[in-house]
Parts: C-alpha cells; structure tokens; sequence
C-alpha cells in the first residue's frame, strides 16, 4: 500500500519561505520516482503543475525557484520554496510513479497522490 502524506502548507506573505514534507512509505520511496506537483485555484487535476521531480538514482528535476532534498532515514522529501508569489498559491501534492519512470513525466503518469496541502500566499 503507497502512502503519502504532505504537510508544511499555510498563509504566508509574499517574500517568505515554506517547506513542504512529503513522508512517504518505505517501499514508494525507495522504488518509486516522487514528484511534487501545484494545482492553481481554478484549474483542473490534469493541469497540475510540475514543481520537483526526484527518482530512486537520486537524480531530479527542479523547476526554477523550488528545491528538494531527501530524508531517507525517514522515508521524506521535501520541497523547498523561497521568495514566495501570489501566483504561488494552491494545493501542493506530492504524487508517486512506479518504475520505470521518468524526470519528464506529467501529473497524468503518476500513479499515486496524497491528499495535498494548502498554500496561500499574500
């Protein structure tokens, strides 16, 4: 059974920082690529938006603006945001693809999503 669970959203005001976390099960983390993916007020599941992307070779893909680091001793992955934006509110996901999978991947591969965590900037 794939769990993941995020957590680190909430209200903060443009130019602040925030980190997301992401704890995952033990078997996704290790076997699974882990994205993290922005849903903008308004749009749909399908236009989630591709933020961080990182793979069991410990490669990853980073949007401009956004950092990911991992904590494997706790099955974690975190995202990092600086500099917040009003544009950059919405729900963040943290979504999981089985292998084999790919950096390039849009929120339609992932197989796997939690249950998200607000982000409000302003």
């Amino acid at each position: 059974h794939v769990q993941l669970v995020e957590s680190g959203g909430g209200s903060v005001q443009a130019g602040g920082s925030l980190r997301l976390s992401c704890a995952a099960s033990a078997h996704a983390y290790s076997s699974y690529c882990l994205g993290w993916f922005r849903q903008a007020p308004g749009r749909e599941r399908e236009e989630r938006e591709r933020l961080a992307v990182s793979n069991t070779a410990q490669r990853s893909f980073v949007k401009g603006g956004f950092g990911i680091t991992r904590d494997n001793a706790n099955s974690t992955l975190y995202l990092q945001i600086v500099s917040l934006k009003p544009e950059d509110t919405g729900m963040y996901y943290c979504a999981a693809w089985r292998a084999p999978c790919s950096l390039s991947g849009v929120a339609a591969d992932y197989n796997y999503w939690g249950q998200g965590t607000q982000v409000t900037v302003s």
